[in-house]
């Protein structure tokens, strides 16, 4: 059998591809997408990213939790990822931010983890065969067989709506600047601060956190708000957030979204499921990709101009369906010309596929939260 001994684990590919590591974090069983971050930085970002709720998620980066976990750099309250797969990870951790050892992070909040395992080969197989759902196990009672039986019921991520499991349940404010003190990008200084409702789908906190820098105070709603809950707030503008699972199935955000674009002056500005959400508001239709974009050094542009962004997600926008006249791609991932951000043609309304906040990544794209509150100041103008 696969178990040699107690600390013994399997990951198993429903293709009947396995690779035998060893377990860390909490033992169990899990299943779920199988996906993998090319980031060299950021893996307690990436693990507590509610966009990621779910998944199986492997570092390609050959050793992670050297910096252990600190309070600061969560996205979330918990981890959202179901698994961790690496291929080494630290027992110690060495940085002056350092709260809690990685390992011990994980057997807490009950994530199940394999290492020692190759994986570059993992990766590879990935991106020659297209994402797949695999299953973890460091229970020695389970036999191949029953593994597989257990990895059948694991629901593909094409057609699945997970945005109820990662949404809030009750509106809440956000006000405060990022705890994160050595952040040197802008920091708030309006006087009277921008009203924008965030619709959480999954949002992430360095969204929250940058959106209150460029001097917003936002109202964050739960996925399944009305168009008379954001109404009834008085917004200057509207966020549409990330979130995991397929966007096609998020009924509730792309009739909110529908509704939204009635309001030709309302500043909507979407991002990552967000994005995909306003797309298929106005018409367009989203495919599954081979094996996703999760990293941080993805070039993205048009007409010359790039930046290096942040991204997360396994589902994009089908160029071909969106309407020309109505929509205009502002950029295209410069790895496969897939859809990265858009906007609508005379309407304050635009999306980025992308992260802009980065956490983790770089910063190159910050701008876009700039534009949003400059959309809204040129609202203002109109209405005062």
């Amino acid at each position: 059998m696969f178990f040699d001994n107690d600390s013994s684990a399997i990951l198993l590919l429903e293709d009947g591809t396995y690779f035998e590591g060893l377990s860390f974090g909490a033992l169990g069983t899990i299943s779920g997408e199988v996906v993998f971050n090319t980031g060299m930085t950021g893996y307690q970002e990436v693990i507590t990213d509610p966009s990621y709720y779910g998944q199986l998620i492997t570092f390609t980066y050959p050793e992670i939790g050297n910096t252990g976990v600190n309070s600061e750099d969560n996205e979330s309250l918990h981890p959202s990822v179901k698994g961790v797969i690496a291929r080494q990870i630290s027992k110690t951790s060495s940085n002056w931010r350092h709260e809690i050892l990685f390992e011990k992070w994980l057997k807490d909040e009950n994530v199940v983890g394999i290492h020692g395992i190759d994986t570059r080969a993992l990766v590879r197989h990935l991106r020659e065969s297209g994402t797949l759902n695999g299953i973890i196990s460091s229970e020695s009672s389970y036999s191949i067989d029953e593994l597989f039986s257990l990895l059948k019921k694991s629901p593909s991520m094409s057609g699945l709506n997970l945005v109820d499991k990662v949404t809030t349940k009750d509106s809440y404010q956000v006000t405060s600047i990022c705890p994160v003190s050595f952040d040197q990008r802008i920091k708030n200084t309006k006087t009277i601060p921008y009203n924008v409702v965030a619709i959480d789908f999954g949002i992430k906190q360095s969204i929250l956190d940058r959106l209150v820098a460029h001097g917003c105070e936002v109202t964050v709603l739960p996925s399944n708000a009305s168009i008379s809950d954001v109404l009834d707030l008085s917004p200057e503008g509207v966020f549409l957030s990330n979130g995991p699972g397929d966007p096609s199935t998020v009924d509730s955000g792309i009739q909110l979204a529908k509704n939204l674009i009635k309001f030709e002056k309302l500043p909507v500005f979407g991002i990552c499921l967000g994005h995909q959400i306003l797309g298929l508001a106005l018409g367009g239709k989203t495919f599954k990709l081979p094996y996703g974009h999760r990293g941080l050094n993805h070039p993205c542009g048009l007409n010359g101009k790039v930046e290096i962004t942040s991204q997360n997600h396994g589902f994009a926008l089908n160029s071909e369906s969106l309407n020309n006249e109505k929509i205009k791609i502002t950029r295209f991932n410069l790895n496969d010309q897939t859809v990265a951000a858009i906007s609508v043609i005379d309407r304050p309304f635009f999306g980025v596929q992308y992260h802009p906040e980065a956490s983790p990544g770089p910063h190159d794209a910050d701008h876009h939260f700039n534009h949003f509150v400059t959309l809204i100041e040129d609202r203002r103008r109109i209405v005062d």
